[in-house]
């Protein structure tokens, strides 16, 4: 897999790849890794993942990040979509989400979106997909996932914030497109 780095605010590391050799938590880790090796000066080989263990019964998805003399501040956060991983890093501090989707989901995808959400009915599917993307990250962001409910995801007009009304965190919302893939980062900026 050959990570591409991408635009990512002050304070967050972004990176993303595909394979379709590598299962899902292969790409995770090569690519928090990287970033958090580059972000300290390490070899990747230096760099020891942990999932965190669940707080309750499920899944848990987080990663935690150390050495072996020391463990790393740093949220990092992940997200998957078929043979696309993206992994965002930051500190302790930042409170953010990632989302990815093809730019062309199979059918299956494309049901199960519409499944779970009636946010932008009228809209072609290229915009639905990008609204989908940003509410996506923004649910990880605040930290309850799937405990919220899409439509419950409130954007600005420009899709540019998104919050969940309540809680009283705004979150910026960054989407870009890169080889076919749309990715969203949510981020809390600064004091609201």
């Amino acid at each position: 897999m050959q990570p591409i780095t991408l635009t990512a605010p002050e304070g967050i590391d972004l990176a993303f790849g595909t394979s379709s050799v590598l299962s899902e938590h292969e790409r995770r880790h090569q690519l928090a890794r990287d970033l958090i090796s580059n972000r300290y000066g390490l070899s990747p080989v230096d760099i020891r993942l942990r999932r965190e263990a669940p707080g309750a019964f499920g899944h848990h998805t987080h990663l935690s990040a150390g050495s072996a003399s020391e463990s790393f501040p740093l949220v990092i956060k992940a997200g998957s979509s078929g043979a696309g991983t993206v992994v965002a890093v930051s500190d302790f501090a930042v409170p953010l989400g990632v989302s990815l989707l093809s730019t062309d989901p199979d059918a299956a995808e494309v049901a199960m979106i519409h499944r779970h959400t009636h946010l932008f009915p009228d809209a072609d599917e290229s915009s639905f997909f990008r609204h989908w993307v940003r509410v996506q990250a923004i649910r990880e962001a605040d930290g309850r996932g799937a405990r919220v409910s899409p439509d419950r995801v409130r954007l600005d007009p420009v899709s540019s914030k998104g919050w969940i009304p309540d809680r009283r965190v705004h979150y910026d919302v960054t989407d870009m497109t890169v080889d076919g893939w749309l990715v969203a980062l949510a981020f809390v900026a600064g004091p609201r």
